[in-house]
């Protein structure tokens, strides 16, 4: 009819369906995220509700009610506890900062002779921003403190991802059934496997998260206070926050501990914060993350610092968070849909 084919058409459609769903995902990128953060919030309670939910069979609604609870009660123990100390340090390392990096211990490293023009380059870089800090960082230490008061849009997501996080929890159950319920015959197979895979990806990887975040920060605890560093809590807490972020997050603690403690200690804690990185990464990347990722994601690592990248550059943070779980459940579905395609071919054969 008019020259049109009709399977042309229905590809054209199709492939516009699918940019116009990205360019609605793109446009409510925000509302998206606040539903994600909710989605893996709930993923990381899972396993506590889980384990609660075996002394009340059949009485999930309660157990998720005992779990908020324990919750909540940890949040206030943390505020009146540690947070405070967290704060204190956070104030004093800002304030004194400046003064560490200038005050001369990064220029007595000793280096080789070919490296004393780079050497005293970043030295000057680093005075130069140093001193830009110190302007600088009382004025928005203020300004974030405000901000923080007065930032209603901050507070909003902060209120909405747990209460979205207990309705995911509580009516998980429900929405698998009514999801797979969508297909029919061989789809509805296809659907189910995708469905555990995806379920099975992403509760694997929030697992290896928290553990690893909680393995960061009490290695690095014990570490640093061994040296005798002001700033251990600070730090370690840092460490720990940053191993949510793939590649990226790790690094940049990295250098901002090799920062914090050389610029005090000089080559000596340099020597021994590498020392205890290069230990402990190896017994992390080899011996606790293979562990913990066992049925969980694997990507190959430049994908997974391609998807990194690109996340950051779509959603900030978030996106770097979201990038590696992400490309997971794509290959899932890629996997999935796959093996569907093969046995329907086998089929169609036999």
């Amino acid at each position: 009819m008019l020259g049109i084919d009709k399977r042309a058409l229905q590809v054209s459609w199709t492939i516009f369906l699918f940019a116009f769903l990205l360019a609605v995902a793109f446009y409510i990128r925000e509302t998206l995220v606040v539903f994600a953060v909710a989605v893996f919030f709930a993923y990381a309670l899972s396993p506590i509700v889980t384990l609660v939910e075996r002394f009340l069979p059949k009485r999930r609604a309660l157990a998720l009610g005992i779990v908020y609870i324990l919750l909540l009660g940890a949040i206030v123990a943390l505020g009146f506890t540690i947070i405070p100390r967290l704060a204190s340090q956070a104030t004093s390392l800002l304030t004194r900062l400046p003064a560490l990096v200038m005050n001369g211990s990064w220029a007595k490293l000793p280096l080789p002779s070919w490296a004393y023009p780079v050497r005293d380059q970043i030295m000057d870089t680093l005075r130069t921003e140093a001193a830009g800090l110190e302007q600088h960082v009382v004025p928005f230490i203020q300004a974030a403190g405000s901000q923080i008061l007065s930032g209603v849009s901050y507070l909003i997501p902060m209120i909405l991802v747990p209460i979205l996080a207990f309705f995911f929890l509580k009516d998980a159950r429900s929405f698998k059934v009514s999801l797979i319920a969508l297909a029919h015959g061989q789809a509805q197979a296809t659907l189910t496997a995708i469905v555990d895979d995806v379920h099975n990806v992403l509760q694997s990887y929030m697992n290896a998260l928290v553990i690893l975040a909680a393995a960061s920060f009490l290695a690095w605890l014990i570490f640093l206070s061994i040296l005798g560093e002001h700033y251990a809590l600070l730090l370690a807490g840092l460490a720990g926050v940053m191993e949510f972020i793939p590649v990226i997050g790790p690094a940049s603690a990295l250098v901002v501990i090799i920062v914090v403690v050389s610029s005090a200690s000089g080559a000596s804690g340099l020597l021994w914060i590498i020392g205890f990185w290069v230990l402990y990464r190896i017994f992390q990347d080899y011996v606790l993350n293979p562990f913990l990722m066992s049925s969980g994601v694997e990507i190959h690592p430049i994908l997974v610092l391609f998807g990194v990248l690109a996340g950051e550059n779509l959603a900030g943070i978030p996106g770097m968070f979201f990038s590696v779980p992400l490309m997971a459940i794509l290959k899932v579905i890629l996997s999935n849909l796959s093996r569907a395609a093969t046995e329907r071919e086998l089929t169609l054969v036999d």
